[in-house]
């Protein structure tokens, strides 16, 4: 069933044009591009931007050298982009360098470092959640998709096994290091 937003012919035209044109837009694209993910992101949009301007895109010989010019300009946006990310990525890290608190070195924080990593990662869900990010046994809850009581019980089961790892009974301290370790 035809499409009544599509032009008739359109979608036969856009597919002929493909058909004949995509091979030399994906090379334009891999030599232009450093991982075959961007050449896909390149291609795309490539025809992306054709099949919404199809009456603009020329017949004949002119039609890959129109494709090669949206190419063009789809690359230079990609590039554009990825120099904003990059700088966003090296602001941020700047930013979170600064922000990072140098507190004394605690002697235990290796250590509670090194039993945390031995944990099974559901132990070290719960503990992260209920440490570094400071949430209720609730809250904790509705994350894991448990009950309150679950919850509860998984996070005591943890700070136990954790506890026992560091040859310890007295989980205060552990748990402070611990919350003071992803601030």
């Amino acid at each position: 069933m035809q499409d009544p937003r599509v032009p008739p012919g359109a979608r036969d035209r856009f597919e002929a044009l493909y058909l004949a044109c995509y091979p030399a837009v994906h090379r334009y694209a891999l030599r232009r591009t450093d991982s075959v993910d961007d050449v896909a992101d390149v291609i795309a949009e490539t025809f992306l931007t054709a099949w919404r301007r199809l009456d603009d895109v020329p017949d004949g010989d002119a039609t890959v050298l129109w494709l090669y010019g949206t190419a063009r300009r789809v690359l230079a946006n990609h590039r554009r982009g990825q120099t904003r990310r990059t700088a966003l990525a090296s602001r941020l890290r700047d930013e979170l360098a600064a922000g990072q608190e140098t507190a004394p070195a605690d002697p235990r924080t290796d250590a509670v470092r090194a039993a945390f990593a031995t944990l099974p990662p559901a132990d070290r869900e719960v503990l992260a959640l209920a440490c570094w990010e400071e949430l209720t046994g609730p809250q904790i809850a509705t994350v894991l998709g448990c009950s309150s009581t679950a919850a509860r019980l998984r996070l005591h089961r943890a700070r136990k096994r954790l506890a026992r790892l560091l040859d310890t009974t007295d989980e205060l301290p552990v748990m402070t290091v611990l919350s003071g370790e992803h601030r």
